[in-house]
């Protein structure tokens, strides 16, 4: 089999398998119309949890298989954004069991689908050199920021479903596909839990960011777009923690200044190698 069409099935099944699950999941969850509550919900069968599983795996080796080829290093703007998502629904799965999220697979589990279509359709084409590879502290580097994303992603998400949520209600007119959230001051505290993790993992990625700087290049700080704007979400994220803490800021003021941070660290990595690789075609 030639490598163009083992690209496309390492990417496709975990598509397929993802759409299959969150069309599954609307029909049996979301638009289901006795389902007045979380607690009518019952908890994913044997299954469901095996598909998602099936799925989360073939991912993450389309994701290894993209990233390395052969003996060298590729990244780009989808497999950052296929990874992140990736990474994003293995913590929603973790956090559901504990917070009654199982409706929001429908909503979730499509991402997912449309993140490996985009590594499909925009394969990486940005070889990082031998160098940076090998480094140790670019390894902890890329590992940390990676999750920092990914953490960061789930935030925004959850952030946006509460503010549509919040929305809807205020219209007395809730959909049945988020009828069955928790209460929106359990999202809040999970949200901020969720912003907390992100934020300490930020910080390391910038900490770790001026080591392998130091080391390769002999400077602590490249003057360049993904500083700028890594460093500008960190600030904004920290000024919302702060203002949470000091002045009890919630509802829309923490929604907008939650989605405005995580636009900013997007544009940090993943919205310049866009830029360069599908606008510029460098």
């Amino acid at each position: 089999m030639t490598p163009i069409l083992l690209h496309l099935y390492f990417h496709l099944i975990p598509a397929a398998l993802y759409a299959g699950l969150g069309i599954y999941f609307w029909c049996a969850r979301s638009a289901r119309p006795d389902a007045a509550s979380s607690d009518s919900i019952p908890g994913m069968a044997r299954f469901e949890r095996t598909l998602l599983a099936l799925a989360l795996l073939s991912h993450g080796f389309s994701l290894y298989s993209a990233i390395f080829p052969g003996g060298e290093m590729r990244f780009g703007f989808s497999i950052a954004l296929s990874l992140a998502v990736w990474l994003a629904i293995c913590f929603y799965r973790i956090e559901t069991p504990y917070n009654k999220l199982d409706s929001l697979h429908a909503i979730a589990l499509p991402a997912g689908a449309l993140a490996c279509l985009l590594a499909v359709f925009f394969p990486p084409t940005h070889v990082l050199s031998n160098e940076s590879v090998a480094s140790p502290v670019f390894r902890v580097h890329f590992i940390i920021a990676m999750l920092a994303y990914s953490v960061f992603m789930l935030a925004a998400l959850h952030a946006m479903l509460m503010a549509i949520a919040t929305k809807q209600l205020h219209h007395a007119r809730l959909s049945r596909a988020l009828a069955n959230l928790p209460p929106l001051l359990t999202m809040e505290s999970m949200l901020f839990r969720l912003i907390g993790i992100a934020f300490v993992l930020l910080t390391l990625t910038l900490f770790t960011g001026v080591i392998f700087t130091e080391t390769l290049f002999g400077t602590a700080f490249r003057f360049d777009h993904k500083s700028v704007f890594a460093t500008i979400s960190w600030l904004l994220f920290g000024t919302l923690l702060i203002g949470r803490h000091f002045r009890g800021w919630r509802g829309r003021v923490a929604l907008r200044w939650t989605l405005a941070g995580f636009i900013t660290l997007m544009l940090a990595y993943i919205g310049s190698r866009f830029v360069i690789e599908v606008l510029l075609h460098r």
